[in-house]
């Protein structure tokens, strides 16, 4: 079978780079926060209260992941959308077999057809040439 790709259906392989990318960006700006409060701390840097509520304002939005209710109702949660995203995917492939064997019976009929139309033909030729024999 050929690859059966939906352009309104994103890849895995497309979700996947877009969630590695999206992680490289958080790793970039926690390296940032941590030089700036390295250097804060040092005293090369003076303490900006702006920045340090933004860091503050992050650190306090991020999930308590001690709490094991809030670790099983997220692996739940994952299991529920890559379950969703697998049989979803099977559902494509299933249409796409379907509308595979619908059209292999199609083109067999219209070659069937063809057939008898063409076996109609000759039929029609060998009966002119015997009459045209008899004459």
């Amino acid at each position: 079978l050929r690859d059966i790709n939906d352009p309104s259906v994103s890849s895995l392989g497309e979700e996947m780079r877009f969630k590695l990318h999206g992680l490289r960006g958080l790793a970039t700006r926690l390296t940032e926060m941590a030089e700036y409060l390295g250097n804060v701390s040092s005293g090369r840097l003076p303490p900006n209260n702006a920045i340090l509520d933004n860091m503050q304002t992050i650190v306090n939005l991020l999930p308590n992941l001690s709490v094991k209710s809030l670790v099983d109702s997220m692996y739940i949660q994952t299991n529920n959308m890559h379950l969703v995203m697998y049989v979803s995917a099977m559902i494509r492939a299933v249409i796409a077999l379907h509308d595979l064997v619908l059209n292999k019976i199609k083109f067999k009929d219209e070659e069937e057809e063809r057939d008898a139309k063409e076996d109609k033909e000759e039929e029609k030729k060998e009966e002119k040439e015997e009459a045209k024999k008899q004459k």
